[in-house]
């Protein structure tokens, strides 16, 4: 008795149809293109030669202008860069020498490390670290927090408040710098502190002045931030929220355990965002502190510290084009661990740009 095979309907139909494939054009040659190219110019009218030449001519033409314009852009945004690497690792002597244009003679790491002795270095960048890593940390929650109330809450004022979220990202930070420094020069909590000792908490040269506004959502770039958050959060399924109300959840515990994970991507590119801002920032740095090191502070004032630590001897004399050297060993090691985080998270950074929502408003 023949045996009876049973076949399964469901898995037939769940297997993968494939596409049948499309047959391979077969390749002329340029002078079988030509040839085509003429047979088609003769079945049409004048105007409309003209119209494909002129086609056919721009298509040959714009990828080499297309290239050029590239390359020169390239060349503009990297030329700093590369100026940076040939000139950090070269030797003073060489750069009044005229037939060493990008590449040096000989190589030296000396400028690196005197530049390095010059800011501190590693102090520096401590500190440097304890302030921005532990800022945009506290700028990264706070402004995720107001970036999901203006993009799922609707309250009364909500337009208002946006406003003045927008000009924050319009509005220079010189412009309100004046009224912080007074208002952390003489902190008075809730009006209380003034009132019971008749004196202010001096909070000038303290890091709770770089703490407090990214605690509140104020830090610097907070405007922007928020909004990258809000775009992020309306560009989410409404039906996430729902069924975690259904599910019986609040609306804090929605946004931890709904909202944060699907807007990952957001969340690292903010913190990148904001710890380059921090790095980098030296004004309101020196606003706040005046015997506080930073990266950004150490290199500003590099000139006067090579001066005064590499240079003591009278006997030293150096000019300015010979100066460039360790300036430039300065900027190479300030920016190095900003160049190694972004070299390890830029997918995630450009990911999370995309998500962001910045073309839908």
């Amino acid at each position: 008795m023949a045996e009876n095979v049973k076949t399964n309907p469901v898995s037939g139909f769940l297997k993968k149809i494939k596409p049948e494939k499309k047959p391979k054009e077969v390749k002329r040659s340029r002078k079988e293109e030509r040839e085509r190219f003429k047979k088609r110019l003769s079945t049409l009218t004048p105007a409309e030669q003209k119209y494909l030449n002129r086609k056919r001519m721009f298509e040959k033409v714009w990828p080499f202008c297309r290239a050029l314009l590239i390359i020169g852009l390239c060349f503009v945004i990297l030329y700093p860069l590369l100026y940076m690497l040939s000139t950090a690792f070269r030797p003073r002597s060489e750069m009044n020498d005229p037939t060493i244009v990008w590449i040096p003679k000989t190589f030296t790491l000396s400028n690196i490390k005197e530049a390095a002795k010059a800011m501190d270095f590693w102090p520096t960048l401590g500190n440097t670290v304890f302030i921005n890593v532990g800022c945009s940390i506290l700028q990264v929650l706070s402004c995720a927090i107001t970036g999901y109330g203006f993009g799922r809450f609707n309250f009364k004022g909500k337009s208002i408040l946006f406003f003045f979220v927008i000009l924050m990202i319009l509005m220079p930070s010189q412009i309100i710098l004046i009224p912080q420094y007074m208002f952390f020069r003489y902190f008075n909590p809730l009006g209380i502190y003034h009132a019971l000792t008749g004196n202010y908490i001096n909070l000038i040269n303290n890091a709770l002045t770089m703490y407090m506004p990214a605690f509140t959502a104020n830090g610097i770039r907070a405007g922007l931030f928020i909004f990258l958050y809000r775009q992020t959060f309306r560009g989410l399924p409404k039906e996430l929220e729902d069924a975690a109300y259904l599910d019986g959840c609040s609306p804090l515990r929605t946004f931890v355990q709904i909202m944060v994970p699907n807007a990952g991507s957001t969340f690292l590119t903010v913190f990148l965002l904001s710890v380059v801002w921090y790095w980098n920032d030296y004004y309101v740095s020196t606003s706040f502190f005046t015997d506080n090191s930073t990266i950004a502070l150490q290199l500003k004032n590099l000139e006067a510290s090579l001066t005064r630590i590499i240079f003591d001897n009278g006997n030293v004399q150096v000019n300015s084009r010979e100066l460039i050297v360790w300036m430039e060993g300065g900027c190479l090691i300030s920016i190095t661990p900003m160049l190694i985080m972004y070299i390890f998270l830029q997918r995630y950074f450009t990911e999370g740009i995309a998500r962001s929502g910045l073309t839908g408003m």
